[in-house]
């Protein structure tokens, strides 16, 4: 099963819920492209078998995600010590296929209960979402794609991505927390990102000045700022490991600091 048909049948497993949930992380990257404000590139996105998927906090979501997921062969893997536990949802039996989908909302508040007890999960629906700082920028104004009929969904099957504005700012604000290779990935994904929509900075500048930033706490905004000057400012170990991740482009890592820098530089300042 190519990667395409797996996520394909994750979309139709989800398909009564698509006005309420927001596909995020490595397959936003990839689906960017099927945008209309798109622009054509030559490269292919990078793969990933990971489906993340993120809902509001407060989200009513009827009827059994879980139960969904199950009759479309995805099993139910649940780890570590929270109540609930983290859960991961495997295409296949054993996870055969390597492809998963993962559930997400946002952490908002302190984080505790008042006994001062983590909130890392909560269960919607019947399956288990983890609490992550920042991710309630990943539900502003998201965008919507349409999925092609050839990878096993019915025609006019509609998602939704979060919006690039808010797609780059979460990766700045979450750099620092990243592990491994996962700074270098993100770094790829802002460099694309920026490549795909940065010919309408006017738009991406409104929705960064209207939508995003009033969104945000004051410390947010400097952070993202400081990121972009952290990150891009000069060249580093991190921009280089990046540029060599794609195997069918050659990046330089110089011209990809001074683009995204010089970008982000403007959005900001709109």
């Amino acid at each position: 099963m190519s990667d395409q048909d797996a996520f394909g049948k994750l979309a139709k497993a989800l398909s009564p819920w698509h006005a309420q949930l927001v596909f995020i992380g490595g397959w936003a990257h990839r689906l960017y492209r099927l945008h209309p404000e798109a622009s054509p590139r030559p490269y292919q996105p990078i793969a990933t078998l990971d489906a993340d998927i993120a809902f509001a906090e407060g989200e009513r979501l009827a009827g059994s995600i879980k139960a969904r997921l199950t009759e479309a062969g995805f099993n139910e893997q649940l780890t570590g010590t929270h109540r609930p536990p983290i859960s991961q949802y495997t295409l296949g039996d054993e996870g055969a296929s390597g492809f998963y989908a993962e559930f997400l909302t946002p952490l908002t508040g302190s984080g505790r209960t008042r006994a001062q007890v983590p909130l890392v999960t909560v269960e919607r629906a019947g399956v288990t979402a983890q609490r992550l700082r920042h991710l309630e920028l990943m539900l502003l104004a998201p965008w919507s794609v349409e999925l092609p009929s050839g990878w096993g969904v019915d025609t006019g099957t509609i998602i939704k991505l979060p919006n690039p504005v808010s797609f780059i700012v979460h990766k700045l604000l979450i750099h620092e927390l990243r592990q491994g290779n996962k700074k270098a990935q993100d770094v790829l994904y802002i460099h694309d990102t920026v490549d795909l929509f940065g010919g309408d900075i006017e738009n991406l500048t409104g929705i960064w000045r209207d939508t995003v930033k009033p969104s945000m706490h004051a410390n947010q905004i400097r952070q993202a700022i400081e990121a972009n000057d952290a990150l891009f400012g000069r060249n580093n170990d991190t921009l280089r490991d990046s540029a060599a991740i794609p195997q069918d482009r050659d990046l330089n890592p110089e011209r990809m600091r001074l683009a995204i820098h010089a970008f982000l530089h403007e959005m900001f300042n709109a």
